[in-house]
């Protein structure tokens, strides 16, 4: 059994670019299932979290590759990445 709190001190690493995204600080939780359908990452405060909050990320459990000791290994590619890779394919 894995407890929440055990989720939220690992560090979310991103397998595209290596990048650490962050710590999870929510779980979307399908209700009739009983089964996790997402993790959000908490977006960083940008003058000490009092003054607005960058975007969360939701990563949909399907994207979890590996969960591990230290880290969670996840796919996470958004609009931007995406054109980035778009233009470098190119």
């Amino acid at each position: 059994m894995v407890k929440i709190s055990d989720f939220q001190i690992k560090d979310v690493v991103n397998v595209f670019d290596g990048k650490r995204l962050g710590n999870i600080g929510d779980i979307d939780i399908n209700l009739n299932t009983g089964k996790i359908d997402a993790v959000v990452i908490g977006g960083t405060g940008k003058v000490l979290g009092i003054f607005g909050k960058d975007d969360q990320i939701v990563i949909p459990w399907k994207n979890i590759i590996k969960i591990g000791e230290d880290v969670i290994l996840v796919r996470y590619q958004d609009a931007r990445s995406s054109q980035y890779l778009e233009t470098e394919l190119k």
